[in-house]
């Protein structure tokens, strides 16, 4: 299990677990592994209420530079909360969890992002211009992928 994509994974699910979660069925696992230090222990215990403590956790941990955070994490909630373990699981076996994801922010100028449907797509439009055109599926005639020389 890969640490890396376990912590994409408790990102996605955060809300959901800050909700169900009770902090301190795990912080004192989280402590056993050295994952949490004695300080940081002691300051999420101040936090008022569950749901703090919860969040106050996770923003520890995210910022944590422990190599196995997120599995020492996923293995401290499986001996109560096994529902949300299986959730968790179920979302790295996603197809969608193994591909990489962009930033909402990153634009990828109208084009799909597998290059085999866009080289596709360029030949098709070289070769009838018109029902580019007529699609509106933009301009296609500058060759997009120089190695194919399909232009």
């Amino acid at each position: 299990m890969n640490n890396k994509a376990l912590k994409q994974v408790f990102k996605r699910l955060q809300a959901n677990i800050t909700k169900e979660v009770n902090p301190d069925s795990v912080i004192d696992k989280l402590v056993a592994e050295n994952i949490i230090n004695e300080d940081d222990y002691l300051e999420l215990r101040q936090a008022q209420g569950s749901r703090n403590r919860c969040r106050d956790l996770f923003a520890l941990l995210l910022h944590s530079t422990h190599p196995e955070t997120f599995i020492q994490l996923r293995l401290a909630l499986l001996d109560h909360y096994p529902w949300i373990v299986n959730e968790i699981d179920q979302e790295l076996k996603s197809p969608t969890a193994q591909q990489p994801q962009l930033p909402l922010g990153h634009s990828t100028n109208g084009m799909f992002l597998s290059p085999a449907y866009n080289s596709c797509r360029a030949i098709l439009c070289k070769r009838s211009l018109y029902r580019c055109d007529f699609l509106k599926l933009g301009d296609y005639s500058q060759n997009i992928f120089p190695s194919l020389d399909i232009m």
